[in-house]
Formats: C-alpha cells, structure tokens, sequence
C-alpha cells in the first residue's frame, strides 16, 4: 500500500483489538461510501468485506494509516474495479471501472450514512434470521465465519442466508437514501426490532453452552448507540437503547463461578454495574412523559424500577404489574402476558398469577418459559408434585444448557424437599 502507516510499535493483543475495534466502527461508513457511489449493494458489501480482511492481517502489524477510513474505500474500490473487469460482462463495464478514481491521496467523504446502511440491512422483506446476520456483517463488520460460529451454522448455510438477504435488498431496487419522512417511521421500526432481537439472543443464547453472548449483546448496544446519534429525536429508539443498558447492567451478576444461572431474585446487586443505570435511567427519564410511550420505552421503565429497588421483594411491584398491563394492550404479545402474570404475583400471590397463565399455552405453545413460570408460581402456591413436573418440562424444552441445568436443579431440590 502506497499510503504512509504510523509506527508499528507493540503488535501485543491489545493492538490488535484496538484495530478490530475502528474497523467495526468504520465498517459501515465505508460500505455507506460505496454503495453511495457505484450502487450495486451485494458487490460493495463483499468488497468492503474482503478490505475488512485485509485490514485485519496489515494494521496490526504495520500500523492503523493516518486515514483509516479513506484506506478501507480505496482497497474496497479496487476490490470492486478487479470484480467487474472480470466479469462476463466486462466489456460493457470496462467503461465504469476506467471511470472510477481510486487516487490514494483521495479524501474520504464527510458524511456517515452509516443508518441508510442499516435500513438496508434490516429491509421489511427479511427475516430477522436474515436480517441479523446481514447486519452485523455489514454494519458490525463481522466475518461471515466469525456470524457461522455465533449462531452455530455451518459457514455455507450462513453464506446462503447472507446471499439470500442481498439478493432480497438488490431486487427490491431501494434507492440509497433515507426513506421520506411518512415511511421514515416504519423502517426505523424494523430495524429498532432486529436489534432488540440481536440484543436477546446476546443477553441469553437460544441454544449452546453459555447462557450469554457478551458480544452479541454488546454489538447490539453499539449499534443501537449509532441508531440513536442519527436519530435523537426518536424516543423508540432512545427507550430501546435504555432497556438495553438498564439489562445489560445486571450481567455480571446473573451468573456464579462456575457460569451457572443465578435469577434475578437471588442475585447480589451490589454486582450491578451502577454506570450502565444511571445512564439507562436518565434516557428513559429524559423520553417518558413526552407524549404515548412505546413498547421499548414500557419495557425500559419496568427495567428501571427493577435496577433502582434495593431487593427483589422491595421492588415497586404494583407499578410494574400496571406497566405489564399497559405493554399487554399495546402489543398483545403473549411473553408479556407471562411476565404480568410474574408481578401479578408478586402483588396478589401465586394462585392470582397462576390464573393468567390458563389458556396462554394456545398461544405460546410448548415454550420452555411457560413451563417454567407456572413450576416457580406453583412451587410458591405449595403445590410441589406439580412444580417439579413443570421444571422438568422446561428444562427439556431449552437449548441453553445454563438454564436447563437450573430449570433440572430446581426440579431435584423440590423432589428432595419433597421425599424429606
């Protein structure tokens, strides 16, 4: 590479991680640079993908470039320029790669469209299964053998999904640009919903060995950071940002030495990280009030009467149940349903909770969540026989190993307390 690189210095880890860090924080800028400029969406994600690559094995051995960004558009451009001369149509494209300048002394563009980028990502006509992956590889700069290992597919298959989705943004022929402001509000709904899930399945796995992903999660949070600096005004966005936080703040205590689960109601909160509340409860403070609150803005202050209260049985469990109330009018989603059914406990006692629960596994189905929340209910309300059945129906039910080795657990003390 012609351009001038700083000093070399240490290549320790921590180099390498610094790297890794700017290159996904300018992943998407460089992607948002050259889909502005030559359009083709599946052709400059793969190009900025293998600059991505190159990146990784040249800046920590010879040193991040004074233009970091700049570096990333010029390799990606020659990446693209060397993809159409070959193609089999070059001879109608031999045209447009001549055109394109990729001086190295070229400045790199001002703006940061890096949210354009996201809206693509997260287009209406893909599934989260697609949509989550497309994401954290273009804006998160993840490889797609790095997304394979998170999400425990063979390389080839998350390959496919990958292609599947650009092919889905390249036919939809979505101009690169943000969406009028009457549509605006819809796309940010989509892609508000890709990161909540990324955030979930970060915060606790679906399947695996681990009962969290603090990459995942943590990726989530970073996005949603990005999401809410382009658009501040958005108090969605800023209530999605503060559930996460406000979540994210109880990590380190949810787990014991040995990775095992510890729940909520037994976990020392003196763990809890305090910077990560008081910032999740100044942005949710600073949004509610201001009008008809959202679901992630709900969800946020029932997360923020949760990290304040001082114990779990000192937690304000009246406002939370009508919190739960109102959630369960907006959305009717039933994992709302379970938890109101959870703080109806709390406030009226177990039979009360165990009475919303008739009837929600029409809904549900066999959720391992369900089994699971009816077994805590009826261990409280003394019925054991029945609470042992439901542990060990949600234990079999779960692909996470943590939580089927608490659900198992809670299953063999109550048979022990009750065989004693």
């Amino acid at each position: 590479m012609s351009t001038p690189h700083r000093a070399a210095g240490s290549r320790a880890r921590g180099e390498t991680a610094s790297a890794e860090g700017l290159l996904r924080e300018l992943a998407p800028q460089a992607l948002a640079a050259l889909v502005r400029r030559y359009g083709d969406f599946a052709d400059c994600e793969d190009a900025v993908q293998e600059a991505l690559i190159a990146a990784t094995g040249d800046w920590p051995a010879q040193g991040v470039p004074h233009n970091p960004l700049g570096w990333l558009i010029r390799v990606a451009s020659r990446r693209l320029a060397n993809l159409y001369r070959g193609d089999i149509a070059r001879r109608r494209r031999e045209e447009l790669a001549a055109s394109w300048s990729i001086s190295p002394t070229e400045p790199a563009p001002g703006r940061d469209d890096t949210l354009i980028v996201m809206l693509m990502c997260c287009h209406p006509g893909l599934s989260p299964a697609s949509a989550i992956p497309l994401t954290l590889r273009a804006v998160g700069g993840l490889t797609t053998r790095e997304l394979a290992a998170a999400f425990l597919v063979p390389e080839a298959t998350m390959a496919q999904r990958i292609s599947r989705a650009k092919a889905k943004i390249k036919a939809s022929a979505e101009p690169f640009a943000l969406p009028p402001a009457d549509e605006l509000p819809d796309c940010l709904r989509s892609v508000r919903h890709v990161l909540y899930l990324l955030f979930n399945e970060g915060y606790t796995t679906s399947s695996g060995p681990d009962l969290a992903r603090a990459d995942l999660s943590g990726e989530a949070i970073r996005l949603t950071r990005i999401m809410q600096a382009s658009v501040p005004d958005d108090p969605e966005v800023t209530g999605l940002l503060a559930l996460m936080l406000l979540t994210e703040a109880r990590r380190r205590a949810r787990t014991g030495p040995e990775g095992e689960l510890i729940p909520l109601a037994e976990q020392d909160r003196a763990q809890w990280d305090a910077g990560l509340i008081a910032e999740g409860v100044a942005r949710i403070s600073g949004v509610l009030g201001g009008g008809h609150a959202g679901e992630y803005q709900l969800q946020a202050a029932i997360a923020a009467i949760h990290d304040q209260a001082p114990s779990h049985l000192a937690t304000d469990w009246p406002q939370i149940l009508v919190l739960y109330g109102l959630l369960e009018t907006m959305t009717a989603n039933p994992m709302v349903t379970l938890n109101r059914a959870v703080a109806t406990a709390m406030v009226d006692g177990p039979r009360a909770g165990l009475a919303l629960l008739d009837g929600l596994g029409a809904r549900l189905g066999d959720h391992h969540r369900l089994h699971s929340v009816r077994a805590h209910l009826l261990a409280q309300a003394g019925d054991v026989d029945a609470a042992v059945a439901e542990f060990t129906a949600a234990a079999a039910r779960t692909g996470n190993l943590r939580e089927r080795h608490y659900l198992a657990t809670q299953a063999a003390r109550l048979s022990c307390r009750r065989g004693t």
